[in-house]
């Protein structure tokens, strides 16, 4: 989420006017934002995402105060304006109809004299428990945390504290609220990212916020007024969880098991470093929340402390991913979107006039195997409104390489791909994405143990970072049945894999020399037959 040496580095100088509300940034830190005509030109031909959120310009790295509200969803982000690498954060605001197009819009929150706008959340306060709201006004309210540069510079302990702001306009235009700081620092460094849901049985608001290697939970009655509930995994909890690095963005909600009526609660806590391929993750736990405290399922810590595979993705890039307030599928499942990128490399890729992009919008759901309770994530079925050209083949015969689509048939800057294998034994397979650059992007299956896999060695520019492509990314097969099913989304420069219905799921970026234009599919040991292929070329307006 947030790179602390980076931190400390432009904290000094941007002191001198990140007090006058409108931070210029560290130049020494900070590459200038290039605007030349050819730079934008290739930027925006070959790196510009097609359906995946980013910025005009600047910098931008987690999901903040995400809500639905009367037809919009607001997806606020954390965001550098004026270079593109981490600097004074601001709040980016961009709305949507859909989650899949996205409109920017002006800035929402701006660092002041408390310091620094760090991650947090947004709340529709339907019953104006707060107070702001008047003559029948619906207050937005978004809490967030102050992170102050001096104190981080001189290596104080309560850099950081909680506070809220407030919108009477549906969520454009905040005013902060003039008793900030609403939870002062209890003498913890990593003190932040509170997110908060009204719990509807004990009729108050419950946040969960991260401290360090653990988070606490706090409840209130109007969101000004904070008391400590509970906490869960720290120090005297070490084999809970992985604890390689600080935790950050934690997210708590309960949601309804898939085909039953039980209620399971979910907690996500991303870690920087941790992640189960390097650097940032998200990691989640199940079990149930009495209102104060968070309890794991029996069978759930007895598979995590034995083998902790329980992340939300194993791709390297999705992280700080919280879910949306206000709202729920039609089936109670969550809506997450998680920053695409990872702190191993997030400063150096090869773009100047932005950098970062969002996932896509996914569904959570949760759901249970003869060991335990898993989480499951799909791409939103709004993306399917966008569905164009369409490919569809079925029985192909896979023997040694074999062609598949070329960008005669659909475009795959743009493309949504499911596939289906219904017999999947111990075949290994490599899908190859590939250009006339000479660039190639694979991924597959492992069958001898069971593993998917991508690599993006030979995709293009990986040269900016040791750790980029050093090695591939590896994720176990969740799913023991003999069928494979994968939805594969591509964009410019990412990928995201959906496995089994999502129970594995993998999303990493990549920066070809030119959009990927072939797209085949090989064996080496044995032959066996893709049941269905369908592409879809996806047109956003």
């Amino acid at each position: 989420m947030k790179n602390y040496r980076l931190r400390l580095a432009v904290a000094i100088a941007g002191l001198c006017i990140v007090f006058a509300c409108k931070s210029q940034g560290n130049k020494e830190e900070n590459e200038n934002i290039v605007q030349s005509e050819s730079t934008l030109d290739t930027e925006e031909k070959i790196y510009r995402p097609n359906y995946h959120f980013t910025p005009k310009v600047g910098w931008m790295n987690d999901p903040n105060g995400m809500f639905y509200y009367n037809g919009y969803y607001h997806l606020y982000y954390q965001h550098y304006p004026d270079g593109n690498k981490w600097g004074p954060m601001h709040w980016g605001h961009a709305i949507s109809t859909d989650m899949v197009e996205w409109k920017e819009q002006p800035i929402a929150l701006f660092p002041d004299e408390k310091g620094y706008i760090f991650s947090g959340s947004a709340v529709v306060d339907l019953e104006n428990t707060s107070g702001f709201g008047s003559d029948g006004q619906v207050p937005i309210v978004a809490m967030f945390t102050y992170h102050d540069p001096i104190k981080a510079e001189s290596s104080k302990m309560d850099v950081e504290s909680q506070a809220i702001a407030y919108s009477l306009d549906e969520g454009l235009t905040w005013t902060k609220y003039s008793g900030n700081p609403v939870i002062e620092n209890p003498g913890i460094r990593d003190f932040r990212d509170p997110k908060v849901y009204w719990n509807q049985e004990h009729e108050k608001w419950v946040m969960v916020l991260a401290a360090h290697d653990m988070v606490m939970f706090y409840g209130s009655k109007d969101l000004k007024s904070w008391e400590l509930l509970s906490d869960f995994g720290g120090d005297w909890d070490k084999a809970i969880g992985t604890h390689g690095g600080v935790w950050e963005c934690p997210d708590l909600f309960p949601i309804p098991v898939e085909g039953s009526e039980e209620i399971k609660w979910v907690l996500l806590v991303s870690i920087n470093p941790g992640g189960p391929n390097g650097g940032s993750a998200t990691q989640y736990f199940i079990g149930d929340f009495d209102g104060t405290k968070f309890t794991m399922d029996n069978d759930f810590e007895a598979i995590l402390k034995k083998d902790h595979n329980f992340w939300i993705d194993f791709g390297k890039d999705n992280y700080a991913g919280v879910t949306f307030s206000n709202v729920t599928s039609k089936d109670g499942g969550k809506f997450f979107m998680g920053w695409m990128s990872n702190w191993e490399y997030a400063n150096e890729v090869p773009t100047e006039t932005w950098r970062s992009a969002m996932t896509v919008a996914r569904e959570i759901k949760v759901i249970k195997d003869d060991k335990s309770y898993r989480l499951a994530t799909l791409p939103v079925d709004e993306i399917d409104t966008y569905n164009g050209v369409k490919y569809k083949k079925e029985n192909i015969k896979v023997n040694g390489d074999t062609a598949l689509i070329n960008e005669e048939k659909v475009d795959l800057s743009r493309a949504a791909i499911n596939f289906t294998i219904s017999e999947l034994k111990k075949d290994s397979f490599t899908f190859k994405l590939s250009n006339k650059e000479g660039d190639l992007l694979t991924f597959g299956y492992y069958g001898a143990d069971n593993t998917f896999f991508i690599d993006r060695s030979g995709s293009g520019k990986t040269e900016f970072s040791k750790t980029f492509s050093n090695k591939k990314s590896i994720a176990e097969r969740i799913s023991g049945s003999g069928k494979l099913t994968g939805t594969i989304l591509l964009d410019k420069t990412s990928i995201e894999l959906f496995f089994d219905e999502g129970s594995t799921v993998m999303t990493e970026i990549l920066f070809p020399n030119a959009p990927f234009e072939t797209l085949s599919i090989e064996t080496v040991s044995q032959d066996f037959v893709l049941d269905l292929l369908e592409v879809n070329e996806l047109k956003m307006n």
